[in-house]
This record gives structure tokens, C-alpha cells and sequence, in this order.
């Protein structure tokens, strides 16, 4: 058998379309039996058929914490069809495989380095593990307020100045598909004998088309994850992590029993394995599409007076090394309107949803589920905004670039966030000790995380975030009013 007709197969899909089409009495969970216990309200909208394949572990569907038959050809087939040695289905996302990444790696008290733009699931990992953070900061395009990604020159310096450190950890694409150079990156970490982590969280399609950046396990990482939902056709929650041999594999595999549930979604797993046979035959076509269709979109941004987006003549710039042609960045500094309320108006007039947006900066990820009319829908709620618009200096939206993230740490992440804390007034915290992560949400990435001392430009920051409306989330007070900071008895934090 070739790899075409092996990678046609889906054996978890057809495992459990065969188990519902058979009608058995059921006496296990899910209590909804087959969708009978479902309301009428939500069974008439979105169908019957979805609850026949919402079951339980059943001999004839395998098992995720202990795969041995249908489930285990199933991720073999995804370590194929990705290249790694290894692939585990993921169905609490890829923060799940974040935490997983660094649990497996890294014990209480050991050195990991990732970069400062780490997503906040991987700061999570850091909590969970008890590891100790060498952040990298990325540098930041003030012109066109994004971070890009780490160099293997700052690798190379953090090993160095840190031989002791467990693994590196990097973000690559990032959220706006800034890509690193991880082949060099991997060199280098593996002439330190480290493990190389790389959350590829929006790269699950970078695999299958040529006139895309090489991905992550292709250029050598260790272990990465993958959300298989973002990009692709996997159902929301569903994602990947692939291996190699030269990570202790039973282990993670331990660490995943301990951290995913213990009812995992058939419907979710099925969506993972249809979405990779999708990949492996039809990939290159499909994206194919969706990188014409992006790139389209661009050409015509970019022939508007007020409104840009960036494209491949960014690579070698800023420490871009490579960039993901399916991520839209688009640039509205010059209307007068912040991103913000260009993407509301986008939103409630034309009907048309950005991934998400910031003071000038608007986010749209173009997919193999796009539609030329899609596109045309864009490109005329751009123009009609820009048509209110004049063309005039003074129109300068605002402006409030990514802070320099602060890194000054304090604490230990693990030891900041389960001390003792007080909540102060966030205006008297400049100079204290975060015990809370914040960050805008999307894209996640938290301006402050536990450890940190809080700084006046990352109060600024903030300040100037939740007056726009930003969501901003991990922090128990939503209206930023307040800040948890570390407070031990008998030591105050250090106020400015």
C-alpha cells in the first residue's frame, strides 16, 4: 500500500460512523442517548446525526489514554502524513499541548527559554511545571505594531549565558505569521544537547504546500503542537502534537494521560482524522486556493490611500524570516479610526468578522473554507469604510505600540502566582509584583504575567487598552480598576 491509499484512510472516523449506523441500546454515557435526552431546540438546528457519533470509550472505538487499535493507526497516520515520529491527538487544545510540552521537559526549579510573546497557555505551562522563565524579547515594528519572532542569534546567547537550561521553547508562525528561522534554531539547541519545543499553533498547514514556510517538525523542533481547528478543517478544540525520538515519549505520554480529560470527544477525534487524510491528499490544492485568495485581498488593500497590509517584501526585515501568506495584517493607522472600531464596523454593517484587532491593526486568516465572495465582502467593508475617511495627517489614528514587555522578574512564576496576595488599587501597583496574568484576548499573549514587576509603560499600556474596549482577561477585575499583587505577611510590595 502507497501513501496515498494509506493516507486515505480514516479508521477513526469509519470505526465510529460504523458503531452508529449499528443503533445499539445504549447504557453508557452520554446520557443524551444518541441525541433521544437531547431538546428539541438544539436537536432541530443543528441536526441528529452529530449525536450518534458522540460516544463514550468503546471497544469498537479505541481508547486516547491507552490507543490500540482504531485511535492508534489513526495518529500513525498523522505522524505520516506530518513527518514526525510521533502524533498524539490533542482534545483540549493546543494549550493542552503547551502544558504537555513543558511538563514533559522540564521539572520544578529548571531553566526553560521562550519568548516574552509566548501565548498565555505556554505561561501556563510554566506555572503548572514550576519552571524558571529566560525570556527572549522579540522585537517589535513600531511602524507597523507587531511583534516579530526570536533570531537564533538570541538563542545562541541564551544558551550560552544559561548551559544549564532544560529546552527552548519558540512561537512560530506567530499570530500574524511571522515565521522563525527554526532550522538554525534547531542547531543550535541541539549542539547544546537542549530539546527544541515550538508552539506552531497556527501552522498546521504549513506541511502541505511548497509556497509555504517549512514547518516546524520538518526543520528539526523535538516536540510542537498544532491547532488543527485554526487553519484547517479540524472542529474547534481539536488539535496535534508530534514527536520525535529524541524526547522521553512515555513520559509525555504519561503527562498527557494526567492533563487531558478522560472523556474525550469521539466527535472532535473523527474531525482530526478526516481533517489530516484532507491534508495529506487534497492539501496543496486547497491551499493553493486559499494562499490565491489571500494574496488577492492583498493586492487590492494595498491599491487603497488609507488602509496596508504587509506582505513577503517584510522577510529579512525586523527579524522576519519567513511569513505565512494566509494571515492578512491590515493596517488602518491612516483612516483616523482605530482597528477596533473599523473591525465593529466591519462587524455590525457589513457583516463581515475579523479574527481580531488592536489600536491599528485588524487580523483576517484567510482558510481552505474562504470563498471568493468572502474576500469581495472584505475588500468592499474596507473601501466603503475607507470612503469615509479623508486623507489628511491629522487623521493619524492613535497609535499605542506593544509595550517592551517588562521580563523584570521578581519571582518565580509558580511561586508568584500561589503566594499571598492583595488586590491595590491598579493605578498604586506600578513598582509591585504581578500575581495575575493579563492579557488582551485575543491574541493572548499576556502583557503581564506572575513575577513580573509592574511597570509604568505596561500600566500605560493597559490603561490605554481597557479605555478602547479592549477584552483583557485573566486578571479577576474585568474593569482593570484593581490588581492582584503578591503579598506576603509582613512584606510589602515595592510601590512607587
Amino acid at each position: 500500500m502507497d501513501y496515498y491509499e494509506r493516507q486515505s484512510r480514516t479508521p477513526l472516523y469509519d470505526a465510529v460512523v460504523r458503531y452508529a449506523k449499528k443503533k445499539k441500546v445504549s447504557f453508557h454515557t452520554p446520557g443524551h442517548k444518541h441525541g433521544t435526552g437531547i431538546d428539541k431546540k438544539f436537536r432541530e438546528f443543528v441536526g441528529s446525526r452529530i449525536f450518534d457519533i458522540d460516544l463514550t470509550l468503546l471497544e469498537e472505538v479505541d481508547s486516547l489514554h491507552d490507543p490500540r487499535g482504531v485511535i492508534k493507526e489513526a495518529q500513525r497516520l498523522a505522524s505520516e502524513a506530518y513527518g514526525s515520529d510521533y502524533s498524539f491527538f490533542l482534545v483540549n487544545g493546543t494549550s493542552c499541548g503547551n502544558h504537555a510540552m513543558i511538563l514533559a521537559t522540564c521539572m520544578p526549579g529548571d531553566k526553560i527559554v521562550i519568548p516574552r510573546n509566548a501565548h498565555k497557555s505556554v505561561i501556563a505551562g510554566v506555572i503548572l511545571s514550576g519552571a524558571e522563565p529566560i525570556y527572549l524579547q522579540p522585537e517589535i515594528n513600531k511602524e507597523l505594531n507587531i511583534i516579530c519572532n526570536i533570531t537564533p542569534e538570541q538563542v545562541s546567547k541564551a544558551l550560552g549565558e544559561n548551559p544549564d537550561a532544560k529546552a527552548v521553547l519558540i512561537t512560530s508562525p506567530t499570530y500574524n505569521g511571522i515565521v522563525a528561522d527554526i532550522k538554525k534554531i534547531a542547531e543550535i539547541v541541539h549542539s547544546y544537547k537542549k530539546i527544541l519545543l515550538v508552539d506552531e499553533a497556527h501552522g498546521p498547514h504549513l506541511k502541505f504546500h511548497p509556497d509555504l514556510p517549512i514547518s516546524a517538525i520538518e526543520a528539526g523542533a523535538d516536540i510542537i503542537v498544532q491547532s488543527t481547528h485554526k487553519i484547517i478543517s479540524g472542529l474547534t478544540q481539536a488539535s496535534m502534537l508530534h514527536a520525535r525520538k529524541t524526547v522521553d515519549i512515555l513520559k509525555l505520554k504519561r503527562i498527557l494521560q494526567l492533563i487531558q480529560t478522560t472523556s474525550p470527544s469521539y466527535i472532535l477525534m473523527s474531525a482530526l482524522d478526516v481533517a489530516r487524510m484532507q491534508m495529506a491528499l487534497y492539501g496543496k490544492n486547497m491551499l493553493s486556493h486559499a494562499i490565491d485568495l489571500a494574496n488577492t485581498a492583498r493586492i487590492k488593500i494595498n491599491q487603497m490611500k488609507l488602509i496596508s497590509c504587509f506582505g513577503k517584501e517584510m522577510i529579512n526585515q525586523n527579524s522576519i524570516y519567513g511569513i505565512d501568506s494566509t494571515k492578512l495584517t491590515i493596517n488602518v493607522c491612516k483612516t483616523g479610526i482605530s482597528a477596533y472600531e473599523t473591525s465593529k464596523i466591519l462587524n455590525k454593517e457589513y457583516e463581515v468578522q475579523m479574527e481580531s484587532a488592536d489600536f491599528v491593526n485588524m487580523l483576517a486568516i484567510v482558510t481552505i473554507g474562504n470563498t471568493k465572495k468572502d474576500i469581495k465582502r472584505l475588500i468592499s467593508g474596507l473601501t466603503n469604510v475607507e470612503k469615509k475617511c479623508s486623507i489628511s495627517s491629522q487623521n493619524m489614528t492613535k497609535n499605542i505600540v506593544w509595550p517592551n514587555f517588562s521580563a523584570q522578574i521578581a519571582m518565580n512564576p509558580r511561586d508568584a502566582a500561589f503566594s499571598m496576595t492583595k488586590k491595590v488599587p491598579f493605578k498604586d501597583a506600578i513598582g509591585a509584583v504581578s500575581a495575575e496574568v493579563v492579557s488582551p484576548y485575543p491574541p493572548g499573549i499576556p502583557i503581564l504575567v506572575p513575577g513580573e514587576r509592574i511597570t509604568r509603560e505596561i500600566y500605560d499600556y493597559l490603561y490605554e487598552l481597557n479605555n478602547v474596549g479592549a477584552r483583557i482577561n485573566g486578571q479577576d477585575d474585568k474593569k482593570m480598576q484593581t490588581i492582584k499583587v503578591v503579598w506576603k505577611e509582613g512584606v510589602q510590595p515595592l510601590l512607587n
